[in-house]
């Protein structure tokens, strides 16, 4: 939503808010790294174990990932926090074969 210190959008509505005003303020170029985004989400994920909150990452991108490996890492650490990540690929980049193919990660065990 750009605003580093709560980061947080309140539904839909705060989703399509945050999307909009972002395309008026980012540029986008890379390195592409979402591990740190993942990383950074499911930390919050993490505080909130109770079933109160449930974390749904969104992320844009005109770019492939850039740090490939570490972003399976973060994501396989995530899987069992209250959280979703969508990842939406826009623009002439190629993106099949991202993250093992559509909807799917696997842990070093097979899970």
């Amino acid at each position: 939503n750009g605003d580093a210190a709560n980061p947080a959008c309140r539904g839909i509505a705060g989703v399509l808010e945050a999307y909009q005003r972002s395309l008026r303020r980012v540029q986008l170029y890379g390195p592409t790294n979402f591990a740190p985004v993942v990383n950074h989400v499911a930390r919050s994920a993490a505080t909130v174990l109770d079933g109160s909150q449930y974390f749904v990452l969104l992320i844009i991108t005109d770019g492939v990932i850039s740090d490939m490996a570490q972003t399976k890492e973060a994501i396989v650490n995530a899987a069992k926090l209250p959280m979703s990540i969508i990842i939406v690929g826009v623009g002439q980049a190629e993106f099949d074969g991202e993250i093992g193919g559509p909807g799917r990660v696997r842990g070093a065990l097979g899970d």
